[in-house]
């Protein structure tokens, strides 16, 4: 009787310290994905954003190959940072029972390219408290629409196993299909050799 109760004690004991290391990997902010931005460089990389979409706004010559134009992560970080400052943020948040497919409110994003993937890192509320949720994969485009395949998912420091949310992830996505719709100029897009590359229609 007493050894099983030392059994019990110890495992209720690894089993506390197991959870408390899960709750803190899952708080602690993990590696940034991005280099942080000064204001001036900010300025700097959304105008060359916004330049570079706009060379797909201009009208193809006839018999020219599609336009293309290829984007760095800080552009686009840039970018999300001026849209950010421009749009209130959703006021939903996070319930202790909300469904995992729901979309909280984004407090802070990071964006970078490596190789042929995008990782993404977004800092939301969930049951009360800020948490890091950093996903990767690959960014892609079929039929008129954005792709993305998951290859890692993170919360906070904690790696999730990507066949726990990807169907709630590609569920959420064919819920949200119109909002995937590529831009009427621009015919597709990828991630190749850690920039975004987008082809004029």
């Amino acid at each position: 009787m007493l050894k099983k109760w030392k059994i019990d004690r110890i495992i209720s004991i690894l089993t506390l310290v197991t959870s408390v290391i899960a709750v803190y990997l899952v708080i602690k902010r993990p590696q940034p994905v991005a280099q942080p931005q000064s204001p001036a460089m900010v300025a700097q990389n959304a105008k060359s954003f916004e330049e570079k979409i706009e060379q797909l706004e201009k009208p193809k010559e006839p018999d020219a190959e599609p336009a293309e134009v290829r984007i760095n992560s800080d552009e686009v970080s840039a970018a999300f940072v001026q849209s950010a400052s421009a749009i209130p943020a959703a006021a939903g948040q996070l319930a202790p029972n909300t469904d995992i497919g729901s979309m909280p409110a984004i407090l802070d994003q990071q964006v970078s390219f490596d190789g042929d993937q995008v990782h993404g890192q977004f800092l939301t509320t969930i049951a009360g408290k800020n948490v890091w949720i950093t996903i990767s994969g690959h960014l892609g485009s079929k039929d008129g629409y954005a792709t993305f395949q998951p290859t890692e998912f993170k919360l906070g420091d904690m790696s999730i196993p990507v066949s726990l949310v990807n169907d709630a992830l590609q569920k959420k996505m064919a819920e949200q299909h119109e909002q995937f719709k590529l831009p009427s100029s621009v015919g597709g897009l990828k991630i190749e050799n850690g920039e975004l590359v987008l082809t004029q229609k």
